[in-house]
């Protein structure tokens, strides 16, 4: 859960790196100078005074900062743990993931990513435009090798032949693995259940 503290720290954090002040920052996005204000953070009966959603969604386009880094931000450290990441291009070749998907060999990256019980939880940074409109290149998303996968879950799945693929889980049985694509421009996929090496659920993206 993000605290209060917590979102007036990440605001200010997102000032600090496009060099502003609070104050600056506000006037920049088009807001009164005074709306970050550490005054404007407590109420006069002392209770907490919230940021607009509002005002955070004007500083954030001003700034060209997304929204999942601003979370990333205020997470508190406790929630915050580091991933392996590697290339989505580089998933398909061999000696990055054990038979099961999990992460195994060398090679791989580290990214900050906010909050996950699962020790083998991953990142692929997003290429091409298969994933489209939903994930776009350069995009992270991380995958849960340990989580269950349901009908209309957004997976990763890897072929025996190596391709890798995000899709939505359509329908899955003893025999067949049906996959619709995200991008309607390319067609949707059903494979006989023995070519899909795995199926991992992605449970986070920085969009």
């Amino acid at each position: 859960m993000l605290s209060h503290a917590a979102i007036w720290a990440a605001i200010d954090r997102l000032a600090a790196r496009h060099g502003l002040t609070a104050s600056g920052l506000a006037r920049r996005a088009g807001l009164d100078p005074t709306t970050f204000n550490r005054s404007k953070r407590v109420a006069a009966d002392g209770r907490p005074r919230w940021p607009s959603t509002e005002s955070i969604a004007k500083i954030l386009d001003v700034t060209g900062e997304e929204m999942a880094r601003f979370i990333e931000a205020a997470a508190p450290p406790a929630l915050r743990r580091v991933v392996p990441r590697i290339g989505f291009a580089e998933a398909g070749s061999g000696g990055y993931f054990d038979d099961s998907g999990f992460p195994a060999g060398e090679g791989w990256e580290e990214v900050e990513f906010p909050g996950s019980r699962d020790g083998n939880a991953y990142a692929l940074t997003v290429s091409g435009d298969s994933m489209l409109p939903l994930y776009r290149p350069g995009d992270t998303i991380v995958v849960s090798p340990a989580a269950r996968c349901a009908v209309g879950d957004r997976v990763v799945a890897k072929t025996r032949s190596g391709e890798v693929m995000v899709k939505v889980l359509k329908r899955r049985t003893a025999k067949l693995v049906e996959l619709q694509s995200l991008n309607p421009a390319h067609p949707d996929r059903v494979l006989p259940a023995g070519e899909v090496e795995w199926i991992a659920r992605i449970v986070w993206a920085s969009q």
